[in-house]
């Protein structure tokens, strides 16, 4: 019988990895985890950065691939399309949803929201960083409640309707981080009936579940966040 290859992922707790954990842990895909310590600066290391020269996280390496994978959507991508589950098929019928929010979710949500975290290292001054804040804060609302009417209009509790896919994983992430990580105000998500039921029926899911203990999350990573008592969280 040929050996399953493992696949390596590099994160700290709470960052984009935890949105590839999912996946791998709902895939049920072997990996070995590799602790980037980040309040050390251990991403920005020139080791990590042979990995990812940006000395961002997550890196998954594949054994499979000629290089290591970087940027979450891509190795999303990589992940459903390679095993055959948790997106949609490249010729199907739903593959343009899929792609769309999938790119909205990485190249707009997160993107907004990755610059809330630190808005000092966009806008020098006290008071542009406070305008940036309150302008994106809007912003996150607003694309939190587009995807909210998008969950609606399916079948389903999921954004592709009746199964759960890497865009419901990273949705959740972002609800989560949208939440506890933003300089302004937190997202106003609790009022977005379609986007809590996606977050209870995720929060449960055994996978889900086993990964977000081993970020050390919490029981209600999704619905009731917390921020994990652990060294390298996201400030």
């Amino acid at each position: 019988m040929e050996k399953q290859a493992i696949y390596e992922l590099y994160g700290s707790p709470d960052s984009a990895n935890l949105v590839v954990r999912m996946a791998l842990e709902v895939l049920h895909q072997p990996y070995r985890y590799h602790a980037v310590d980040r309040s050390i600066q251990a991403h920005k290391s020139e080791t990590y950065r042979q990995l990812n020269p940006q000395g961002l996280l997550p890196v998954l390496v594949d054994p499979d691939q000629d290089a290591p994978l970087f940027e979450t959507a891509a190795i999303l991508l990589h992940m459903s399309d390679k095993h055959g589950s948790l997106g949609a098929l490249p010729n199907g019928p739903e593959r343009g949803r899929f792609l769309k929010w999938l790119f909205f979710l990485s190249s707009t949500l997160q993107s907004d929201l990755r610059v809330s975290f630190r808005p000092h290292v966009y806008v020098t001054d006290k008071a542009g960083q406070s305008e940036l804040v309150s302008t994106l804060g809007g912003r996150v609302n607003e694309h939190f409640a587009l995807l909210n009417a998008e969950i609606e209009k399916q079948q389903g509790s999921f954004l592709l309707g009746y199964e759960v896919s890497v865009l419901d994983l990273l949705l959740a992430a972002c609800a989560r981080w949208a939440v506890l990580y933003t300089h302004g105000e937190a997202a106003k998500i609790d009022h977005l009936s379609a986007l809590q039921e996606m977050l209870r029926t995720v929060e449960v899911m055994p996978e889900v579940a086993k990964a977000a203990e081993l970020e050390c999350l919490g029981p209600t990573p999704f619905t009731a966040p917390r921020v994990p008592d652990v060294p390298g969280v996201t400030d």
